[in-house]
């Protein structure tokens, strides 16, 4: 580190992550700015005057609201059913050795490289067929489905951790493997819970496409397709109400990691579980 060559490897691994930096840091910098500037435009440039205009006209039932409590329905709807059906998956492929689990494991890791382009076509058939276009349900119930396999491989991660010891203690008690797994499993893998959780959170409330396809009605589209309502015709885009718009977008998924980092604590929940 202290030849020359490796003073010289340093300072060009900092000019690389200054440049790195710099390239996540402007764009973000010209969210801010333009959320408060009347005449924002593409160029990132202090406005002459700060305004709360662009909040203003944003922050209406047509354009925020609604579409933001779809997509905390949309989100939060998919990202419980995924977890539920993610542990009841994963609780069998840790506890069990059997010739099938890995072959089982990677065949739906196999699911996550489809693209979701490919999909759509028999997906929107099927749902016409079973008369759920427009259905919010249904979409909440697709979105959980593909972000299903990559929910089982963390959760079956998260639960390979927690001791079986602890449960073969209640199997001897004459609990069942469901009381273990709810009383037991669960409890001991809340922050691996919480991480599937905002994962597939994350996932659902930044997917555009599926419902777009699937969700027709104004009333009922997620943020993340009524974004569109800032982009006009023949390129106009409304550059200080899309950048006010941005930002309210993303404080509810602030909101959700901050306030589930707090409730874990960072504390390790199997503190004390067994004694060496």
């Amino acid at each position: 580190m202290t030849s020359p060559r490796g003073r010289t490897l340093r300072w060009v691994s900092n000019v690389v992550l200054l440049v790195i930096a710099v390239c996540f840091a402007v764009p973000l910098l010209w969210l801010v700015l333009a959320s408060f500037d009347a005449q924002a435009s593409l160029s990132v440039k202090v406005p002459s005057q700060f305004t709360l205009d662009n909040f203003t006209q944003v922050l209406t039932p047509e354009l925020s609201f609604v579409p933001l409590a779809n997509s905390l329905l949309l989100s939060g709807g998919t990202a419980v059913v995924t977890v539920v059906a993610a542990l009841l998956a994963a609780y069998p492929l840790s506890r069990y050795k059997m010739r099938v689990n890995k072959p089982f494991l990677y065949s739906i890791l196999f699911g996550t490289g489809l693209p979701i382009t490919a999909m759509m076509v028999p997906v929107y058939a099927l749902f016409v067929s079973l008369n759920l276009i427009d259905n919010i349900y249904g979409c909440i119930f697709f979105l959980a489905a593909t972000s299903l396999p990559m929910a089982i491989w963390m959760a079956k991660n998260f639960m390979d951790s927690v001791p079986i010891s602890l449960e073969e203690a209640a199997w001897t008690d004459g609990a069942s493997m469901f009381t273990t797994l709810t009383r037991i499993v669960v409890p001991l893998m809340r922050p691996g819970i919480a991480v599937v959780f905002i994962f597939v959170f994350i996932q659902a409330w930044g997917n555009f496409f599926v419902p777009f396809v699937l969700l027709l009605s104004p009333d009922k589209v997620p943020a993340a397709v009524s974004i569109f309502n800032f982009f006009g015709q023949n390129g106009a885009v409304a550059y200080g109400q899309l950048a006010a718009f941005s930002i309210v977008y993303s404080l509810p998924v602030i909101a959700l990691y901050v306030l589930v980092s707090r409730g874990l604590g960072g504390g390790n929940a199997l503190a004390g579980g067994i004694k060496g």
